[in-house]
């Protein structure tokens, strides 16, 4: 494959700095496609794999929201700070920022997902598309599919979540082991983890302010800010056209996914067979085609 031109920078938010990278030409014919990483906190590295969609003449926004990455950290911050509208606002500064008002696609996944249907709702102008790849609408609905999905579990692997859960004892190996065997079949499935994807992790457990405030110790044990985060009463308001992305072994399960089809006019919906939360990287080539195509529709 030829190498795709990368270029990298950093723009001011308020006394804060945003890191990005484009790669491909931003001053393509076709609308750039701008990234939304998940957790929150976990920064681009894990779905670097989507400036693929570049090979096609578009170019490809990552970045890192502040308090991760190569943006400003802020470990002293608390849940009053970290809000969905804070994200927001970072969004449109770095997208007025790179002069992009007149036409732009957003693709976010996980948490970056929930981040774009609050922008969505908003009907940003310039807005194209959206993407909201492996994204629960509701937080409560998250959670309980969590426990669902839990009893389906090896009894040693519940009775290990359990116990050190109901402890606070997040550090345990134990409880790290548990965890690891439930990511391993609900978050990534291919394992050992690529680089891009374990990059994403290291740097979440370096600075994990972000990631604690808002969600909690761990995927599915939510007990921050987002805990009763639920976007399903203003989905109707998103009017541009939407593709809903998930994995059949998905953490973000259909139950959780659901509101965004049935609330967002004319929203479409792709479930990735032998992917779990990451189809990006489960099954590359065939998420870049379907969302490649879908961009390529809605220019």
């Amino acid at each position: 494959m030829t190498m795709l031109q990368q270029v990298e920078g950093r723009v001011p938010f308020g006394p804060y700095e945003t890191w990005y990278r484009i790669t491909g030409d931003l001053t393509s014919t076709k609308a750039p496609v701008i990234l939304l990483h998940g957790e929150p906190g976990a920064a681009h590295n894990y779905i670097d794999s989507y400036k693929l969609l570049a090979r096609d003449g578009r170019a490809v926004v990552h970045y890192d929201q502040i308090g991760c990455g190569n943006s400003t950290h802020l470990p002293q911050k608390g849940g009053e700070f970290w809000t969905p509208q804070l994200f927001v606002d970072e969004l449109e500064n770095l997208i007025d920022h790179l002069g992009q008002r007149a036409g732009f696609h957003v693709l976010g996944q996980s948490w970056g997902g929930m981040l774009g249907a609050e922008y969505g709702v908003r009907r940003p102008k310039g807005l194209k598309s959206l993407t909201i790849a492996n994204s629960p609408a509701s937080m409560e609905l998250w959670a309980s599919e969590a426990m669902r999905q839990r009893s389906d579990m090896p009894r040693d692997i519940q009775d290990a979540l359990n116990l050190h859960e109901a402890a606070g004892d997040y550090d345990n190996p134990a409880y790290k082991a548990a965890t690891d065997w439930v990511y391993a079949r609900h978050v990534c499935r291919v394992v050992p983890n690529p680089p891009e994807v374990v990059a994403s992790f290291v740097q979440l457990a370096a600075e994990p302010t972000v990631y604690h405030t808002m969600n909690g110790p761990n995927e599915f044990f939510v007990i921050g800010t987002l805990k009763h985060w639920d976007i399903t009463p203003d989905l109707h308001k998103i009017n541009v056209p939407t593709l809903l992305l998930s994995g059949r072994h998905d953490e973000a399960t259909p139950t959780c996914v659901q509101p965004y089809k049935d609330n967002i006019p004319g929203a479409a919906w792709m479930i990735f067979e032998a992917s779990s939360h990451m189809p990006h990287v489960e099954e590359t080539e065939f998420c870049m085609g379907v969302v490649g195509g879908f961009l390529n529709a809605n220019d």
